[in-house]
């Protein structure tokens, strides 16, 4: 049976998610990037960096996720698949991506930052946070430097996307607000969405999907939408919620660790997210065109940053969110399949 909070935890949570939702306010006001998940998110983490004793509202997170996969499946129509063999030779490309992530920022990760092997590869290959943690703990790693370079990879993925596409390129990056044209949300198209967040995840709980509570939902959304079952979408202020218990929980991922812990990975991990991000782009800019896809398809498909993460930047961006989001889960499968095996036999010759 799950252990209740105790009032003081309720109090510490309810603080949290009111420092949250202040920082995405005023990102919102201030006109700056994915206010309502970079705003909470930056908000939390200079707290807790100052020692505040705050409560990471994580018991809130499998009930928002379900609404973001529902969100980005209505996103979804019936002609979001029709090129689905055009994509085969860009999710091909994702493994070349990632050898040569790992030929970059492993090394890094070992000379620079001084982890053992095991440690650097878990922390520097983009998979799942969670996931990473976990094997890599599990196979003798550092396990509380694996989830700070992790999170840290996510938050200096998404401030610089929303950077670059706001200040370069002069994209609009407001964050996610719904407004479809066609019927509003009844009760039946409530149901329906309601359904598919519970349903959906019950199925990616049972297929053992990564990510089982985005991408359940995600799925069966996707699958009504395009049936034309429902046109209907998740209302603009629980998406905004969801965003905002999703940011402040990142941010509360620092809690507790000590500051020149923290600020030590997080400065190793902005060099190799950002040789990440510019190999993204290299790969972006050079095969675009066999890929069928403009560059900042591309650029979002192959950046490493987080699946939920990433599709809520490209529903932001008005970009085709099941290519984008099929090659961050095809991508962490492929390091979920590797990682185990591959990656500590590399470590077992180098004598570790």
């Amino acid at each position: 049976m799950p252990v209740l909070p105790t009032p003081r935890q309720l109090s510490l949570i309810a603080l949290t998610l009111g420092i949250g939702t202040a920082g995405g306010i005023g990102f919102y006001v201030a006109g700056l990037p994915l206010p309502w998940m970079l705003g909470p998110m930056l908000a939390i983490f200079a707290c807790v960096m100052f020692g505040a004793p705050l409560e990471a509202p994580d018991r809130l997170r499998p009930v928002v996720i379900p609404v973001i996969g529902v969100m980005l499946g209505s996103s979804f129509d019936t002609n979001t698949f029709a090129h689905l063999t055009q994509w085969s030779l860009s999710l091909a490309g994702l493994a070349v991506y990632l050898a040569l992530a790992a030929a970059l920022v492993v090394p890094l990760y070992i000379r620079i930052g001084r982890l053992d092997p095991v440690t650097a590869f878990f922390s520097a290959m983009p998979g799942g946070l969670n996931e990473m943690a976990v094997i890599g703990g599990a196979l003798g790693g550092d396990e509380k430097r694996i989830i700070l370079a992790h999170a840290g990879r996510i938050v200096v993925s998404i401030s610089v996307i929303a950077i670059w596409f706001r200040v370069i390129l002069g994209y609009e990056v407001t964050g996610i607000t719904i407004s479809r044209d066609g019927p509003g949300l009844t009760l039946a198209a409530a149901a329906i969405l309601l359904g598919c967040a519970v349903v959906g995840t019950w199925v990616g709980d049972k297929l053992r999907l990564p990510a089982p509570g985005l991408l359940g939902p995600m799925i069966l959304s996707g699958v009504v939408h395009m049936a034309g079952i429902t046109h209907s979408s998740p209302p603009a202020l629980l998406v905004i919620a969801a965003q905002i218990v999703l940011g402040s929980s990142m941010g509360t991922r620092f809690r507790g660790a000590q500051s020149s812990l923290v600020f030590g990975m997080l400065a190793l991990t902005s060099v190799g997210t950002l040789v990440m991000l510019a190999l993204s782009l290299g790969i972006a800019v050079l095969m675009h065109g066999f890929f069928g896809q403009t560059v900042e398809q591309v650029l979002l498909a192959y950046a490493p940053g987080g699946l939920t993460e990433m599709s809520l930047v490209a529903l932001a961006m008005h970009a085709e969110v099941a290519y984008i989001s099929i090659h961050h889960l095809v991508r962490i499968v492929m390091l979920l399949a590797v990682a185990p095996t591959l990656l500590t036999r590399i470590a077992s010759r180098l004598g570790y």
